[in-house]
């Protein structure tokens, strides 16, 4: 018979074995995902992934060299520690995870917080780093992993991991400690290959951060690559010229964002940045006009639209003068 203690000797007691009990028994992804195994009936293992071994409380900077390494960044743990490592921490925070893998040119794309989704990742080829929580939710041991294999049927997961290259264990233990960090996982891929599970907003929103940190040349690429996926994604080809402006391809910028307004004559920012690539090739009238445009849809930016107007028409009239 199990002995709890009692709410007079310790007021917290039952509540703490309430809890504990209720966090056993929730169910669990696995339950599902084992009704399923017809889906993936082999076994898979990313067998050339490679394998850093982490130095004490580095799990973040060894997953990530890992994760780098096989997208193609010639890149140490030892280089990735002063990026991503906070030493009051004694550990990585995701945010610097996703950041570095930014820095070194890559697309860092957060799955969804199910098995399916990490399976469908490996079994195209794609390692997915996890952030594990390996003891209590109420005394935390975070843990960074990449898993590089599965067995549905025989329940076996593989990862890289601390200091085994291949630890294997099965599937539900790998659940309850990846749960705890509420199934955070992410891909780190080169900005020519989209995830196999990407989905058009969330993939534009991992690549547009990379316009705040000047790599316009990954930024083109993967919104190129986004728009063979989804044709049509405004967010794709306004990020296109963006990055084609920034680059100095003006010609290039006007025909994206022409073809933004065409599809999305809703864009008040199409048409804004269309005005701004018009006029930087003194295509004055056709500048004023799509300026005018966006400054009648309107919408959260109407001021800058109004700018760009004034700017333009102010530029026009100098240019008159001369």
């Amino acid at each position: 018979m199990l002995n709890v203690p009692t709410a007079r000797i310790f007021p917290g007691g039952i509540i703490f074995f309430v809890i504990l009990f209720m966090s056993g028994c929730a169910t669990l992804q696995t339950d599902r995902v084992r009704a399923t195994a017809g889906a993936f009936p082999r076994p898979v293992e990313l067998a050339t992934v490679p394998f850093y071994p982490q130095e004490e409380y580095q799990c973040g900077p060894a997953a990530l060299a890992t994760a780098l390494n096989w997208s193609g960044v010639p890149v140490t743990p030892e280089q990735l520690v002063s990026q991503v490592y906070l030493p009051e921490r004694q550990g990585s925070l995701q945010l610097e995870m996703i950041g570095a893998a930014r820095r070194h040119g890559r697309v860092p794309y957060v799955l969804r917080p199910e098995l399916e989704s990490l399976f469908a990742e490996v079994a195209s080829g794609n390692p997915v780093l996890v952030l594990q929580n390996l003891s209590f939710w109420w005394y935390p041991k975070w843990h960074y992993a990449v898993v590089v294999g599965f067995d549905l049927p025989g329940d076996r997961i593989v990862l890289r991991s601390g200091r085994e290259q291949r630890h294997d264990i099965p599937i539900e233990l790998f659940e309850r400690t990846w749960r705890r960090s509420r199934y955070w996982a992410m891909v780190v891929l080169p900005p020519d290959q989209l995830p196999f599970t990407a989905e058009e907003i969330p993939y534009v929103q991992a690549v547009a951060p990379l316009e705040r940190i000047a790599r316009w040349p990954e930024a083109q690429t993967a919104y190129a690559a986004a728009l063979k996926h989804w044709p049509k994604s405004l967010g794709a080809r306004m990020g296109l010229g963006n990055s084609r402006y920034a680059l100095g391809d003006v010609t290039g910028s006007e025909e994206e964002f022409r073809r933004a307004a065409q599809e999305h004559p809703e864009a008040a920012a199409a048409f804004n940045n269309l005005a701004q690539a018009l006029a930087d090739q003194k295509k004055w009238s056709q500048a004023q006009a799509a300026a005018r445009h966006a400054v009648e849809l309107g919408g959260p930016q109407i001021e800058t639209y109004r700018d760009t107007l004034k700017q333009i028409e102010t530029r026009s009239e100098q240019n008159a003068a001369q």
